[in-house]
């Protein structure tokens, strides 16, 4: 799992064929209900994992227009192909990935 921020995250995106983007608050009971479900799916599709905290990426979270978290985002080759938000189970993660 990596940390993004303003900085790094255009490179890591383009550089990874595949990445979800966690986008999550420390504050968010579901952001870390989800987190440990995201980080197993992800490592057993190995599917790369990027986390942004939004209270410390604000800019990040307004170019996705994030308004309810946690967010997340599916990117191939460097493109936004689909997202969702808040909690969801394993399975709903997984079909989501595939």
């Amino acid at each position: 799992m990596t940390k993004l921020n303003n900085e790094n995250f255009e490179q890591f995106i383009n550089e990874n064929n595949k990445v979800v983007v966690d986008l999550w608050a420390p504050w968010c009971g579901p952001c870390r209900a989800l987190g440990p479900v995201l980080e197993e799916v992800c490592e057993e599709n190995n599917v790369t994992l990027a986390k942004v905290n939004v209270d410390d990426n604000e800019e990040l979270a307004r170019k996705f227009n994030c308004q309810s978290i946690p967010m997340v985002i599916l990117f191939e080759n460097g493109k936004a192909v689909k997202q969702f938000i808040g909690y969801n189970s394993k399975q709903f993660v997984e079909d989501f990935i595939k």
